[in-house]
C-alpha cells in the first residue's frame, strides 16, 4: 500500500501545482471571479488532501491497515468527485458545459472527504500504542 499511497500523493500534489499555474496564468481574467474562486477551492482541496495522504502513508505503520485503506479510498474518490466537479463547473464560461449532474457530485465528494476525516478520528480512538524494542 505504501507504494500506491506515495504514487497517488505525488500525482495529486503535482496535479495541484499544475492546476494552480493554469489558474494563475491562463484562467485569471478569462473567467468570472466566482468561477475563479470555485477553481481555487477545488485546487486547495486537492493539495490539502494530497498532504493528508502523505501523512497517511506514514500512519500506515502505526494504524490498523483497514483504517488506512478506508481513509485512502474515501479521500481519493472524494477528491475526484468534489474537486473534479468544481474544476469542470468553474470552466463553464469557457466550455459551455453546464453543471447538470455535477452539482450533485460535489456534495457527495464532500461527504466522502468528511467521512475520511471521521475515519481518522476513529482510528485514533481505537489506536493501541505498541512499544518498540531497541
Amino acid at each position: 500500500m505504501t507504494k500506491q499511497f506515495l504514487i497517488t500523493t505525488g500525482l495529486m500534489g503535482a496535479f495541484s501545482v499544475i492546476m494552480g499555474a493554469v489558474g494563475a496564468h491562463i484562467l485569471e481574467g478569462n473567467i468570472s471571479a466566482m468561477h475563479m474562486g470555485m477553481f481555487n477551492t477545488a485546487n486547495q482541496f486537492v493539495m490539502f488532501h494530497a498532504l493528508a495522504l502523505l501523512a497517511l502513508t506514514f500512519m500506515n505503520r502505526y494504524v490498523n491497515r483497514s483504517y488506512t485503506k478506508t481513509i485512502y479510498y474515501l479521500f481519493v474518490v472524494g477528491i475526484i468527485l468534489f474537486s473534479g466537479s468544481l474544476y469542470i463547473s468553474s470552466l463553464k464560461e469557457l466550455t459551455n458545459f453546464g453543471p447538470g449532474i455535477l452539482s450533485k457530485l460535489a456534495p457527495a465528494g464532500g461527504l466522502l472527504l468528511i467521512s475520511g476525516w471521521i475515519a481518522i478520528i476513529l482510528s485514533g480512538l481505537n489506536y493501541k500504542h505498541k512499544k518498540r524494542h531497541s
